[in-house]
């Protein structure tokens, strides 16, 4: 969507004003509601996870493609008869990816604490399959009852 959006103003201006509209909800909240209306699941997990960080990347790729569309080399490309279509996915996404990918390590990791919360309260994968926020929503019905074994388990290591 970010290099079809770079491409030309009309594609441009209707995108982005979707990904507006889509930016303007929390990530969170959005996939909080996703995952309550269409029930627990590793699917409904994913695609909670995955709708939220659409507008950012197609945000970050949009702007690559305004920037790159500008350099020597493609409009030596250009120059030399290349079609719109083979100048985006030849020249300008390949010269994207680097960024794309840090992009997509800090996606990963927010993607992590986003499964921990959804599994917390409760909205996330079914109880049986292991998760962060399953793990800490059944640890703490014990934390009142027994609140020096997280202790124990945060400062001390255990004996042998």
């Amino acid at each position: 969507m970010g290099l079809l959006a770079g491409a030309g103003r009309l594609s441009d201006n209707i995108l982005m004003r979707i990904m507006d509209g889509m930016m303007a909800i929390p990530g969170i909240l959005l996939a909080i509601s996703l995952a309550t209306i269409f029930g627990g699941g590793i699917l409904t997990v994913i695609i909670a996870l995955a709708v939220p960080e659409v507008p950012v990347v197609a945000r970050l790729v949009r702007s690559l493609t305004l920037t790159l569309r500008e350099q020597v080399f493609v409009e030596a490309a250009q120059s030399y008869g290349t079609g719109p279509l083979r100048l985006q996915f030849k020249y300008i996404l390949p010269n994207a990816l680097a960024a794309i990918a840090v992009q997509t390590t800090y996606i990963c990791g927010l993607a992590i604490l986003f499964e921990a919360y959804l599994g917390f309260v409760g909205v996330g994968v079914p109880p049986e399959n292991p998760s962060w926020g399953n793990i800490v929503a059944e640890g703490r019905n014990f934390a009142l009852i027994a609140p020096h074994l997280i202790l124990r388990r945060m400062t001390w290591p255990s004996p042998p």
